[in-house]
């Protein structure tokens, strides 16, 4: 007796694009340098509103934020004298630095795009077809087919 096995075919194909690596690198140096020009303008912003509110310097989410934007605007101290009535003070030299910082974090940005970037390349494609041929079996007799 024997028995016909079907046919089976398999076929995988993959693509995958050439420098892909080098544009998605490019695409995340360029993703941190946007987010940590966004997290610099924002401390340097909330200073502006605290000093423009008259925020009380003592407390301490005022010292964090004056602490931790002082550190990107000494070097602009005394570029412009800051208008003050009382306790609030218009801090032109932070907005001043906050123009700074984005023109320079562009600068940054374009400098690294225009290293690392690679435009799409063509896609490489990859067929793989595996065929197995009908393949007829011949079945032995058992020991108890061959007693009857």
């Amino acid at each position: 007796m024997s028995q016909i096995q079907k046919q089976t075919s398999e076929v995988r194909t993959s693509q995958r694009e050439l420098d892909q690596e080098q544009r998605i690198f490019s695409f995340k140096a360029t993703q941190l340098i946007w987010l940590a020009l966004g997290l610099v303008e924002a401390f340097i912003a909330m200073r502006i509103v605290l000093k423009l509110i008259g925020a009380n310097p003592e407390s301490l989410f005022a010292v964090f934020i004056y602490g931790v934007s002082s550190i990107f605007l000494f070097p602009f101290e005394g570029l412009v004298e800051n208008p003050t009535n009382g306790d609030m003070i218009l801090e032109l030299t932070s907005m001043i630095a906050m123009l700074v910082y984005a023109f320079l974090f562009w600068a940054v940005e374009r400098i690294v795009w225009v290293i690392f970037y690679r435009p799409r390349g063509s896609m490489v494609g990859v067929t793989q077809t595996t065929t197995s041929e009908p393949v007829a079996v011949r079945q032995t007799p058992t020991r108890e087919q061959n007693d009857v």
